[in-house]
């Protein structure tokens, strides 16, 4: 089946003029490859659902009209110009590239025409995705209003149609960042980590004609790993006698709606590294056929379970076919400078998969974004585990983000959960068939985050199959599969759990601008940011270095931030315009593939304060030259309880107040031997810190961690180490935000 995906009738706009002609780009201030190459009868051209398949369909990308009004206002008697499908009124590559506000509605029109060899079946069309609420009318009668940005809808249109034809209007209202509804990262007015908004149709619109009797509506594919069996549970519409299942193995048949269990031999598992898929043909019979089929599809599934367990040294582990398995991969937003949330076409979606697979991951978190059907479709065939975020809404200014010490979620009225919660299950419906996606995230941090617990464990009773993640990061209410975090740079993690497991949801985000490949010149920005090539590598590397004890420890996954650059952030592993790769591809999958050899074990040495206070000695007054030297008089500072800062900071573990720009801490502990492996130093430090070892520089760091780090300390720190006494001693500096100093020792065995 994947290599058939499969015929299609092209239908050009009649609207359209002479195939689009005069269309061109809107200005953008970059534009892919791959964006360079669109046309107007050529844009996505794919069969968009490939998790059930029909040999005829028409696809309807292309130009069509468009206006944009007033919200009142009626159907337009005249048009703007015209618009490129699929691809957002903002975007260039719509041709349009004008923003549309809340106040506004955006108008599509275009005709269509059955194929005639269509005649005596049912016509569906279908939307993949139009964000916000959309309004579907089909020569001038009003069929149905779609709220939901993200997950595909169809309806039949077969009786507004006259003699096969009809004139197709579309529209839409998208209130942005002022209505509630999960937007994800869009904002009316875009900066930092918030980006152009996206109105209207974004993912591909086609038709599809269907027995007028019987036809299969759905397919729900669940593997059972354990049992070597595969459950199909087929929906369909009409009065079907029995549904068949063909497969490699034999064929199978069953009822509608009813469970069909399919015994494998020697069954596959599908793994990042043999990602086996099994090709299905589902038959459909009814009454009035006798025993010819009324409908066929193509499907596929793949034999893989996703679970937690402890592992054989008793660590709650993620598991893939029962074995454990350590996750790696990037924060992944999709976005794209001349589609927006559009990739420019299927083969630049498929390559950013394929870049991360050569560089040595094994998977990816799908950022507050539902991607088109056929990028799950890919991650299925490359091999590409996906943790799938449900994108984030509410707004800021009624408290609906709420922060990382928040006490409470965040308030929602009673429309906008159910909102919510209908976009989150439509979300799951559309895609939980796709083998590749093994956890879900309903929240992440406190975008949004209202009825935590309920919400998740509303979804982890409607998918049994895969994991769900506590909040990703920020405030965690106790619920979920995995605790997260979110450490920058980081690496970091939460101690290990007896009944939940330990990842670490985003770290990293080192940023590095380069010129000619940025979406502006200035105010660009990264959690760190440096000026060359072999400064980002050289981090990136300590940055995987330091992540592979923690591995040891017990953390199970980990999410680099990020695969791209996003408009003005420059924190991705390639440029915006993908252009760029700034990793050399071979060098750093040897640093990935280290992750999965044997880790180190920790043995303590110097406790930290995150659970048991240490006590320290501190001034915040500047000291006497010789302040970090093992034999200086502190009988005078102040003794308490660490850490040291502000409440309120991220990841902190505050037990004394520090609220002064600068704070000179020490403390003096007994080594019974003089450690022989590698030494860390484990701290949290916001902002500037330098730390010695008996007098002796040991590290040096500048901006802060939102979380406990480990940091190699420098050759000559590590020897100062010594058997007996030992005193190791901080300045750190505050300059902005919150502030926050502890730390401790541990050796690497």
């Amino acid at each position: 089946m994947h290599a058939r995906l499969l015929s299609c009738f092209v239908l050009c706009a009649v609207t359209g003029g002479a195939l689009g002609a005069d269309w061109k780009p809107a200005p953008t201030p970059l534009m892919t490859k791959w964006g360079k190459e669109v046309k107007p009868d050529s844009a996505w051209q794919e069969y968009p659902r490939p998790q059930m398949v029909r040999k005829n369909w028409l696809n309807l990308n292309g130009l069509w009209d468009y206006a944009i009004t007033k919200k009142d206002a009626p159907k337009p008697e005249k048009w703007d110009g015209q618009i490129l499908v699929p691809f957002c009124a903002e975007s260039a590559l719509s041709g349009v590239g004008k923003s549309v506000s809340k106040d506004q509605n955006l108008w599509y029109h275009r005709t269509v025409e059955a194929p005639a060899g269509w005649k005596g079946q049912r016509v569906l069309l279908h939307f993949d995705a139009v964000d916000w609420e959309s309004t579907v009318f089909v020569n001038g009668t009003e069929l149905v209003t779609h709220k939901g940005g993200n997950d595909p809808f169809s309806v039949d249109i077969t009786d507004a149609l006259k003699d096969g034809k009809g004139e197709l209007v579309v529209r839409v209202w998208d209130p942005t960042d002022s209505g509630a509804q999960p937007r994800g990262k869009q904002q009316a007015k875009p900066e930092g980590i918030w980006y152009t908004p996206v109105t209207g149709i974004w993912q591909t619109v086609w038709l599809e004609p269907v027995a007028s009797d019987t036809y299969v509506k759905s397919i729900r594919v669940t593997p059972d790993v354990d049992k070597g069996e595969v459950e199909f549970i087929v929906d369909v519409v009409g009065n079907a006698n029995a549904v068949l299942i063909g497969l490699k193995d034999g064929n199978f048949s069953g009822k509608p709606g009813q469970s069909i269990r399919c015994k494998l031999e020697n069954p596959k598992l599908w793994t990042p590294d043999s990602p086996h898929l099994y090709d299905v043909q589902i038959n459909l019979t009814s009454p009035d056929r006798d025993s010819a089929s009324s409908d066929t599809v193509s499907t596929y599934f793949a034999m893989r379970k996703i679970s937690t367990a402890k592992d054989d040294k008793g660590v709650m582990r993620l598991m893939l076919n029962n074995k454990p398995m350590f996750q790696v991969g990037p924060l992944d937003q999709g976005w794209w400078p001349d589609g927006l949330l559009t990739p420019p076409s299927d083969a630049a979606m498929k390559y950013d998969i394929e870049v991360l697979k050569k560089i040595g991951f094994n998977m990816l978190r799908k950022h507050i974004k539902v991607e088109p059907s056929r990028y799950y479709y890919h991650c299925d065939k490359l091999g590409m585990l996906v943790w799938q975020d449900m994108p984030s809404g509410g707004v800021p200014s009624r408290g609906q983000l709420i922060p990382p010490d928040a006490k409470e979620d965040a308030k929602f009225t009673d429309p906008e959960k159910k909102q919510f919660r209908v976009e989150l299950k439509a979300m799951m419906d559309h895609l939980k068939f796709f083998p590749c996606i093994v956890v879900w995230v309903p929240f992440n941090e406190g975008w949004g985050q209202h009825d935590t617990n309920d919400v998740l464990k509303w979804v982890k009773d409607y998918d049994r199959t895969r994991l769900v993640n506590g909040p990703s990061g920020w405030v965690d209410r106790g619920f979920g599969d995995m605790k997260d975090a979110h450490i920058y740079p980081g690496p970091g993690m939460f101690p290990t759990m007896p009944d939940r497991v330990s990842v670490l949801g985003e770290f990293g985000g080192l940023g590095l601008p380069l010129k000619g490949h940025l979406w502006k010149d200035t105010d660009n920005w990264g959690y760190r940011t440096f000026k060359t090539t072999e400064e980002l590598r050289e981090n990136y590397r300590l940055l995987v270095r330091r992540l592979h004890p923690l591995v040891g420890k017990g953390l199970s996954a980990a999410v680099y931030t990020q695969t791209t650059d996003v408009e003005v952030e420059v924190n991705g592993l390639m440029t915006y315009d993908r252009e760029v790769i700034k990793f050399d591809v071979a060098e750093t999958a040897k640093w990935h593939k280290a992750l999965f050899g044997p880790a180190p074990e920790y043995r303590e040495l110097v406790p930290t304060s995150e659970t048991v206070a240490q006590k320290w000695r501190f001034t915040t007054t500047k000291p006497a030259a010789g302040w970090e030297k093992s034999d200086f008089d502190a009988a005078k500072w102040t003794e308490a309880d660490g850490g040291f800062g502000t409440q309120g900071t991220p990841g902190a573990v505050v037990r004394t107040e520090w609220k002064t720009a600068d704070i000179w801490v020490r403390r003096g502990f007994e080594l019974a031997e003089a450690p022989t492996g590698d030494v860390v130093l484990r701290m949290h430090h916001d902002e500037d810190a330098e730390v010695y070892i008996n007098g002796v520089l040991a590290l040096k760091v500048t901006d802060w961690t939102s979380g406990y780090t480990e940091f190699f300390l420098t050759a000559e720190g590590r020897k100062a180490l010594k058997k007996g006494a030992n005193v190791i001693a901080i300045h750190c500096k505050q300059t902005r935000g919150g502030q926050y100093i502890d730390a401790g020792l541990q050796e690497l065995k």
